[in-house]
C-alpha cells in the first residue's frame, strides 16, 4: 500500500500528463495547487475520476455535458477551483 505523499505524487504525474493539453492544465494545475488539501476519501473520488477519457473530462468540467453522478462531487471541487482563479 502506497502512502499518502506517494500517492499525491501519483496522481500529480497522472494529471500532467493525461492525453490531451487541455486536461493536462486543468487537472495539473489542480493538482499542484489543491490536491494536498483533499480528504483521503476525496482522493478516492478524483483517482476514479481520472481514470475517465479526457474528451469525455473536458465535456463534464466544461459544461457541455452532464457530469455523472459518481464523479460530479471530483468535478465541482476541479470546476470551483478554476472560478476562483478566474477572479484573481
Amino acid at each position: 500500500m502506497e502512502d499518502h505523499a506517494t500517492r499525491l505524487k501519483r496522481l500529480r504525474m497522472r494529471s500532467w500528463h493525461r492525453g490531451i493539453k487541455e486536461m493536462d492544465l486543468i487537472l495539473g494545475g489542480f493538482a499542484d495547487d489543491e490536491m494536498k488539501f483533499l480528504s483521503p476519501v476525496e482522493l478516492d473520488q478524483h483517482e476514479i475520476m481520472m481514470s475517465e477519457n479526457d474528451h469525455d473530462l473536458y465535456q463534464w468540467v466544461s459544461g457541455q455535458s452532464e457530469t455523472p453522478s459518481e464523479i460530479a462531487d471530483a468535478l465541482s471541487k476541479i470546476r470551483v477551483y478554476f472560478l476562483k482563479l478566474k477572479q484573481i
